[in-house]
């Protein structure tokens, strides 16, 4: 019996995909065997005083042709995790009734501006919150249907790395707020019948993480909307997502979580000491482990921050780290002259380093004195971003004429969840 033809045209994606991901995989090990021989005739050539211009040259080719390629490689595990996750080959419309109709008249809203009295009542009627400016009901703003947040949602899944390996969560109320155990309760030996006199018991502290709004405001012609062709969801998903992947790149990474997220690499003890003890993370700062050269990574330096982590905390861990410092990394080999760095071999296994996962984290700091270049751990589990429910949408066809603005928000928070999970790497000389 044949599939139909719709499962038959998802299982040939799929099988494309499966193909194009065993093919990258090849070409990073192919690439991966001339960088070695590369870099072998190159150590023979200083071992006789005399650096090979031509091979250094094409060192630095093949080094970036297994970045490009690896980089290519996350992206396509990426697709493949994601038609996954979404449930593609579905043929049911997981909407309700209502999420259908208040849908189509949202699209004819965003188009002309009209039938606004009955998006409202769909939103009530139907169980949709109507996301206006907080406090106020009278700016016109509404909820984008669930389809288009998620397809905006999923796209920054993809270009915001962050998102592909932290926990996201979705909250509803003006911010986050959450309790942590630390610990405290006592206990004691006694004899059979001696007196039990009471015991401390675990303290409670609660930690608010940072938030922010953040926003685009793309315009288009009243031309262009009047035109049926145009796929209004894709239209607004690409320019949205151009600016929020920016902007919470930067915050997810560093962000000061000043009216934004707090960043990944702002929880070290120096930051947190500097904070009033009420902002500081219950669970204290993250660890850091350092290089052991004042200005470089070292071998050693990356054993011991691999090995820093409990073995009950070291469940699910990898490496983070940007395309120069895994330019860097791939270089550096072991006392026995074997390259830390080892190219994936199956599909939806990233490289290794140390028998670690290595992944691409844009934002991170490059190799450099002082600087914290590599984190090491389950991300997951140790930072969180959470996403305040509903894409805003407003229309304004007056500022800006003949163009129609669309003013697009959403409040993101984000920050440390448990530093336990985590290690900074620091380039730093011991004793430095």
């Amino acid at each position: 019996m044949k599939a139909p033809a719709k499962a038959r045209g998802i299982l040939a994606v799929r099988a494309d995909a499966g193909g194009e991901v065993r093919a990258l995989i090849t070409g990073v090990n192919a690439a991966f065997e001339e960088f070695k021989a590369s870099q072998a005739e190159k150590d023979k050539q200083l071992s006789k005083r005399f650096d090979d211009i031509v091979t250094t040259e094409k060192i630095a080719k093949v080094d970036a042709s297994i970045a490009a390629l690896t980089t290519a490689l996350d992206e396509a595990n990426t697709k493949i995790a994601g038609m996954a996750l979404n449930g593609v080959g579905d043929d049911a419309d997981p909407r309700s009734e209502q999420e259908r109709e208040y849908s189509a008249k949202f699209d004819a809203w965003f188009r002309t501006g009209d039938d606004e009295r009955e998006v409202k009542a769909l939103a009530k009627a139907g169980g949709i919150k109507a996301a206006y400016s907080v406090g106020s009901e009278s700016d016109g703003g509404f909820t984008a249907p669930v389809e288009w947040d998620r397809q905006i949602t999923d796209k920054r899944i993809v270009v915001s790395p962050m998102r592909n390996y932290a926990t996201v969560q979705s909250v509803s109320g003006q911010g986050f707020k959450h309790l942590y155990n630390i610990r405290g309760t006592a206990a004691a030996w006694v004899g059979e019948t001696d007196a039990r006199a009471q015991t401390d018991g675990s303290k409670l502290a609660e930690y608010e993480f940072a938030f922010g709004e953040i926003y685009a405001n793309p315009a288009a012609s009243e031309r262009i909307l009047e035109d049926s062709e145009i796929n209004i969801a894709a239209w607004l998903g690409g320019e949205v997502n151009a600016e929020f992947a920016r902007q919470e790149g930067l915050a997810f990474i560093s962000g000061d979580g000043v009216n934004k997220p707090k960043g990944l690499l702002r929880y070290d003890a120096a930051t947190e000491t500097a904070l009033p003890a009420a902002q500081r993370h219950p669970l204290g700062p993250v660890t850091e482990v350092i290089s052991g050269a004042a200005a470089a990574l070292t071998a050693d330096g990356l054993i011991d921050l691999i090995y820093d982590l409990p073995e009950d905390r070291s469940q699910g861990g990898a490496l983070y780290a940007n395309r120069k410092t895994h330019s860097v990394i791939r270089k550096m080999k072991d006392a026995d002259g074997n390259y830390l760095w080892q190219p994936p071999f199956q599909a939806g296994q990233p490289a290794q380093v140390l028998g670690q996962p290595i992944r691409e984290l844009a934002g991170m700091p490059d190799v450099a004195a002082g600087a914290i270049p590599i984190v090491f751990g389950n991300m997951a589990e140790g930072y969180r971003i959470f996403d305040r429910v509903g894409m805003s949408v407003m229309r304004d066809p007056y500022t800006n004429k003949p163009y129609i603005l669309f003013y697009t928000r959403k409040r993101v928070g984000g920050g440390l969840w448990n530093p336990e999970w985590l290690r900074y790497h620091r380039v730093a000389a011991a004793g430095g």
